[in-house]
């Protein structure tokens, strides 16, 4: 699907990734384009799923969760149905920023921000044991973030051949 998308295309997710308060006059200025077919691109950018969302990245600490861990948690029964209950309940918690069903030893990463220790050992104790039964639990915190970037490095498909799409 990735090979649909034209230059203009991954150069409007290039600068929507950079600062999606972006205007659509903006990013027309920036590609040398005129706003209606900008606006037109994002909308179908939006629609086809290539856009799930706008976000601000705030700083955990501000907002008082500065403790970061991502929980490793090996379940008891890999049933669908267990592991359905699972991922439902966990998606609703809102401490858990993300979640992954993995392969190997955990079968699940979780991304938690709470506000410190004492919190973290209540998310566990009080929300995630008690979704279903787990296995094990395995917790390593963030001690210094280095790097954080929520943008996807994109280039442009090497295609020689133009795109059907009205290149506008």
């Amino acid at each position: 699907m990735f090979s649909s998308l034209d230059s203009t295309d991954i150069s409007i997710l290039k600068l929507l990734q950079e600062n999606a308060r972006f205007t659509n006059k903006e990013i027309a200025e920036k590609l040398n384009k005129t706003a209606t077919p900008i606006f037109r691109r994002i909308k179908r950018l939006e629609e086809e799923g290539y856009i799930k969302n706008y976000v601000a990245v705030l700083d955990p600490k501000k907002i008082d969760r500065g403790l970061m861990a991502f929980t490793h948690v090996q379940v008891k029964d890999h049933s669908k149905g267990s592991l359905k209950i699972f991922e439902k309940a966990i998606i609703q918690l809102p401490e858990v920023l993300e979640c992954y069903h993995m392969s190997g030893v955990y079968d699940f990463i979780l991304r938690v921000a709470v506000r410190d220790l004492e919190a973290y050992h209540n998310f566990l104790m009080n929300r995630l044991f008690n979704i279903i039964e787990v296995g094990s639990v395995q917790s390593t915190f963030v001690m210094k973030e280095c790097k954080h970037e929520a943008a996807f490095p994109i280039a442009v498909p090497a295609n020689p051949f133009p795109s059907a799409r009205s290149l506008d």
